[in-house]
């Protein structure tokens, strides 16, 4: 073999293992986007989760501090 095309397989080598790596760091950074995403929708819906709970909790103290105060004659 001559040392001409020893390099042009050397060359060829190099590029698809470039290549190669360029896909593999692209799909690596795909599924790190895909959980990074993924994990906002899930804490997004947590806080929602938990400013309903907090809305309806006030809600619901609201009537009882309303209904207290009617018992003892501060509201009508």
């Amino acid at each position: 073999m001559s040392s001409k095309s020893f390099q042009g397989l050397k060359q060829q080598a190099e590029g698809a293992a470039k290549d190669a790596a360029n896909t593999l760091g692209q799909a690596t950074q795909d599924a790190i986007n895909q959980v990074v995403e993924t994990s906002q929708k899930a804490i997004d819906q947590a806080c929602k989760t938990a400013q309903d709970g907090v809305e309806k909790a006030t809600g619901q103290a609201t009537e009882a501090m309303a209904g207290l105060g009617k018992n003892f004659g501060f509201k009508k």
